[in-house]
């Protein structure tokens, strides 16, 4: 068509663009199509991501997916349309862009270098694949990168007894040493539940919202986890075991998981007291691993009751009723209600009972004056016996079964390690556990294992998708292979990039590389389709036979092949690279997310470009003369771009 347009000059006639459409729809349309299907089937894993993940990641597959669809329609649609309008008159050949001539230069003698010594580079390959699988092994794991909320909440918790007025000292205490720390800007603490009911937390557990400064009006050298490290030193109170989290990852664990901290051991089981006993010999089983943080066992025992159990015989002697009894018992430490009182759209009851210091004491509820009709008043000791007990702060139950939970964070190391070391420790404990009791693990370790199974279910199948399509696409096995095989040579560059930038591995990663599949098999299919056409053109000019055709003429036309139309492989790399590079500058709240994302497919897209402009070839070559050496002939794809 080029060629074509060389030599038209006047305008073209409504026939001549119909037939320019035409030609261009059918050359184009197919290698669209096959493109599109291949990159939208490499993100369906995200688009099965459920929970936390799913709904993060699933806009990105969905955005991706749509720019593709219109973007093949106007490919096919669009594009020639525009062709016939605007591209008349001579067009100079591609050879005349400077661009192009100066990447043919450079490429040219490094891919004969690298067809000269085929072995040596297929060597060289293969040891860059080793040690990138090596370097995957090594790399730590987590469920979602740590999001930086710009703010701290500090969650201490104290033991089930603690009175009002101890909570409200420790409060005082603990906002006066936060703001010790030059980097915070305010504190916020409040004890025991929010004025809702489906907040059950207990007037033992402590929230503190720290909001810091910007990162700019830090001390120099200071990173939010010595930030962390220099409050927790501040914070060693007797009686308090410390907790350090963000307050939006917090409220989705404990609404998602109902595990307040990143991991949680739920122990269940039938009795309370067994229960938290081995939960106590799993918090000795955990103390001293490395990366372990505010390791709490969560009380099942220890608070505190007051008992008042009636005497029948006494209350009848008395000429009383359990009711009358009763009755003076609630509006004494219970509280009645008076009335209502109504303040605009809203009403508040108005409740009496004894103060908070009568009720604190034993001896005063023992003297509680009860009213009868014939002996006068006499104390509430004389009818009832009043005891203190000790007795569950709350009740926890899952799954019709009763839980208790050892609860831990995890600092300066990954979390995948980390739990994997705390599994090894407790393996030997299982075996000993009775009948009835069993050991679950939650929090985001239950999130990355439900992520993990469902990515390892799916990329299998979405790879033998990709690969079915390369097969319609060629109607060959070979050239299937070929271009599918750029998969792990591009996941090499990702891994190294991950691996020095220090990266844990997560399902943000995860989803870099799904999108780098994609990304990678077109290019491949880009550099196998002008291969193709070169092999077709060498037949056409010295024939199919092992009599006309030498390993040189092979290699000549290979080289042709490979460098033909170089800009356009690059500029499909450079576009995506231009648009990515600049998020591993970005700052700011959401780039903790779309870095992890970013590093893998920048460098699996730079190692699957060196692979695919380098070694494809030389894989090509090899099959192309071993066809020519067995059958005589070399077997021609037709594959329309």
């Amino acid at each position: 068509m080029a060629n074509w347009f060389k030599q038209k000059k006047d305008p073209l006639t409504a026939e001549e663009r119909v037939a320019i459409i035409e030609k261009s729809s059918q050359q184009v349309g197919p290698g669209v199509f096959n493109s599109t299907i291949i990159v939208v089937a490499s993100f369906l894993p995200v688009f099965l991501l459920t929970g936390m993940e799913g709904k993060l990641f699933h806009p990105l597959a969905w955005t991706k997916t749509f720019i593709l669809l219109i973007d093949a329609v106007l490919a096919i649609t669009l594009t020639p349309v525009l062709i016939t309008f605007f591209l008349k008159g001579n067009l100079k050949p591609e050879s005349a862009n400077p661009i192009t001539r100066t990447l043919e230069k450079i490429y040219t003698p490094i891919l004969t270098l690298c067809l000269k010594w085929r072995k040596t580079t297929l060597l060289f390959n293969i040891a860059a694949l080793a040690a990138g699988f090596l370097m995957l092994t090594r790399l730590g794991s987590e469920f979602m990168p740590p999001l930086d909320e710009g703010s701290l909440l500090f969650m201490p918790v104290t033991l089930p007894d603690v009175s009002n007025s101890e909570v409200k000292r420790l409060l005082q205490v603990q906002d006066k040493l936060i703001r010790t720390v030059p980097e915070v800007a305010h504190v916020l603490g409040k004890a025991g539940r929010a004025n809702t009911a489906t907040d059950n937390s207990p007037i033992s557990m402590i929230e503190t919202i720290i909001l810091l400064k910007p990162k700019n009006e830090w001390r120099e050298g200071l990173t939010k986890e010595t930030i962390i490290n220099e409050l927790n030193a501040k914070m060693q109170i007797p009686g308090v075991t410390n907790g350090w989290t963000q307050p939006i990852i917090n409220r989705i664990n404990m609404l998602s998981t109902g595990i307040r901290t990143d991991v949680g051991i739920k122990v269940y089981g039938q009795n309370l007291d067994s229960i938290y006993s081995f939960a106590q010999t799993i918090k000795k089983h955990l103390e001293g691993i490395d990366g372990v943080k505010d390791l709490y066992v969560e009380p099942i025992t220890g608070g505190k009751y007051i008992d008042i159990i009636l005497k029948r015989d006494e209350v009848g002697r008395y000429g009383l009723s359990v009711d009358d009894v009763n009755v003076i018992i609630e509006s004494a430490l219970g509280g009645m209600k008076l009335t209502t009182t109504i303040e605009g759209r809203q009403r508040f009851s108005v409740n009496a009972r004894y103060g908070q210091d009568f009720r604190n004491n034993l001896q005063a509820l023992k003297r509680l004056q009860v009213q009868t009709m014939n002996f006068g008043p006499i104390p509430l000791e004389a009818v009832a016996d009043i005891q203190l007990s000790n007795g569950p702060p709350m009740i926890n139950s899952e799954n019709a079964m009763l839980r208790g939970t050892v609860l831990f964070n995890v600092r300066e190391r990954d979390l995948g390690s980390t739990v994997q070391e705390a599994k090894m420790k407790l393996d030997q404990m299982l075996t000993k556990l009775p009948k009835g009791y069993f050991l679950a693990w939650s929090g985001q370790w239950e999130n990355q294992i439900r992520a993990n199974r469902t990515l390892k279910m799916i990329i299998p199948i979405v790879l033998s998708i990709i690969f079915m399509i390369l097969y319609f696409t060629y109607h060959s096995v070979k050239e299937a292979l070929i271009t599918i095989i750029t998969v792990p040579f591009a996941l090499i560059g990702g891994v190294f990039m991950v691996y020095f930038y220090g990266v844990n591995l997560s399902v943000a990663v995860a989803v870099g590389f799904i999108a780098l599949f994609g990304m990678a098999v077109e290019t491949a299919m880009l550099m196998t389709i002008y291969l193709n056409e070169a092999m077709q053109n060498m037949v056409k000019k010295h024939g199919n036979s092992k009599a006309t055709l030498t390993p040189a003429i092979i290699r000549s036309f290979v080289i042709e092949g490979s460098a033909k139309r170089l800009r356009p492989k690059l500029m499909t790399v450079s576009v995506g690279l231009f648009g990515l590079i600049p998020i591993l500058w970005a700052s700011g709240v959401g780039s903790d997310i779309m870095r992890p994302i970013t590093i893998p497919l920048i460098g699996g897209t730079i190692s699957s470009t060196i692979y695919v402009l380098l070694i494809t070839p030389v894989i090509f070559e090899m099959i192309k003369e071993r066809e020519l050496n067995r059958n005589g002939k070399i077997e021609l794809i037709d594959v329309k771009e």
